[in-house]
């Protein structure tokens, strides 16, 4: 019997796993902080003081440690009511662990699986929201200056293996997701669709499936039933936090490509799937194990299936600057020196190389966050290709300190 002592979670607060970011106000700067999850869709300005407090919000600093640990950082004493009050908004926030949270997430999670479909979180956000525009707006990334125009593809009529794709916002990267989907519209295509997309709110298992279908402004894209269906049967422990693909942007913003590059002439069916490790976690002999363990059951039952299926990896490269823990934002040379990096990843990507993928990213400590590493290994350890060809490599800036982030469409035959 455990003699560890239950501790109030009121004085050992433990904060969620929320994303946050600096902004600045005039002269003065600021943390604000969210929900990835979609749990709570409130935010929180705090001045960096008040950041530093919450960062010892882990259930193992009272809040009397906490007080001491601030009198130290800043020389002065700060009164307990303004620390108790901060736990309170946290609290009613939805940002702390405990019963109110729980209490929430069982009634979210209740209402994602009463519901028909998934709906278009992102809808109105990342893209158009109305049918008519949104089919103009992709269409544009095709004819933009930056896509990839008209050329025919030296692999057209080719059946196509795989797709990498950004999982960025569609305003900003659109033209580099239609490099990799005219490589689709070209093609032979197939009639099944394994979107492996980045769950960048982590949940806590590597893989998380939903037999949901998908909601778009262009209509419904179905999932296909008797593949989740087999994959449920087979290993159900994936499905036991599909409420976090409704908070999830990287295979939503698929849909509308698909849409239009397959679902206007044909019907296709998806298999929703998000990823969540790292190169680092890989280096565990039992989660190894585990993410294998799933991906070959996965491919053994595509292989039971016997249609003829594109793997889709929806993640980003590099996440570099302020808002992702760097010490300063980035500079030409030190984006460029990371523009080298990923182009020497990719070519093991390229080569279909999954282990030296991870290796390589092992062996830099994943120092540059590359959050899409998972959906690329487990493409590369899914499909069955001669080759891949990186197509376009791009970046995007997240804040006013120059955050970036990089990714890459490819696409394999």
């Amino acid at each position: 019997m455990s003699t560890e002592t239950v501790r109030d979670p009121k004085q050992y607060p433990v904060l969620r796993n929320l994303q946050y970011s600096p902004i600045k106000q005039g002269e003065d700067s600021f943390i604000v902080l969210w929900d990835p999850t979609g749990l709570s869709q409130e935010k929180l300005v705090l001045p960096l003081n008040y950041f530093f407090i919450i960062q010892h919000f882990d259930g193992r600093h009272s809040l009397t440690d906490i007080l001491s640990l601030y009198l130290k950082r800043f020389g002065e004493f700060l009164l307990p009511d303004k620390i108790e009050r901060l736990v309170n908004e946290l609290d009613e926030k939805l940002f702390l662990e405990g019963a109110r949270t729980e209490a929430a997430l069982a009634r979210a999670m209740d209402a994602y699986r009463q519901a028909p479909c998934r709906k278009p979180t992102f809808a109105g956000r990342g893209y158009e929201a109305e049918g008519i525009k949104l089919r103009r707006q992709v269409e544009g990334f095709f004819s933009s200056q930056e896509g990839p125009g008209f050329e025919p593809s030296v692999h057209a009529g080719k059946p196509i293996k795989g797709l990498v794709t950004p999982a960025y916002d569609l305003k900003q990267a659109g033209p580099v997701y239609a490099w990799a989907y005219k490589e689709l519209r070209e093609a032979v295509q197939p009639d099944l669709y394994v979107i492996m997309g980045t769950a960048s709110a982590g949940p806590v298992r590597p893989f998380t499936a939903t037999d949901k279908d998908f909601e778009t402004p262009l209509g419904l894209v179905r999932t296909d039933q008797p593949i989740m269906a087999r994959l449920r049967d087979r290993l159900p422990d994936s499905f036991h936090e599909d409420l976090c693909h409704q908070a999830e942007s990287s295979i939503e913003f698929q849909l509308p490509f698909l849409q239009e590059v397959v679902g206007r002439e044909k019907a296709f069916t998806i298999v929703p799937i998000l990823c969540s490790f790292s190169a680092i976690e890989m280096a565990d002999h039992a989660l190894k194990q585990g993410v294998r363990a799933f991906l070959d059951g996965l491919r053994e039952i595509l292989r039971e299936d016997g249609r003829p299926y594109c793997v889709i990896a929806a993640g980003e490269l590099a996440h570099l600057g302020l808002r992702y823990g760097d010490k300063e934002p980035p500079t030409d040379f030190s984006f460029h020196r990371s523009m080298q990096r990923d182009l020497e990843m990719l070519k093991f990507v390229e080569e279909l190389k999954a282990d030296e993928f991870a290796d390589f990213l092992l062996k830099e400590e994943d120092r540059r966050r590359i959050t899409g590493f998972a959906p690329i290994y487990s493409l590369l350890r899914l499909i069955q290709a001669e080759k891949g060809e990186v197509l376009r490599y791009d970046r995007g800036i997240t804040d006013q300190f120059n955050s970036t982030v990089t990714y890459v469409s490819m696409a394999f035959f």
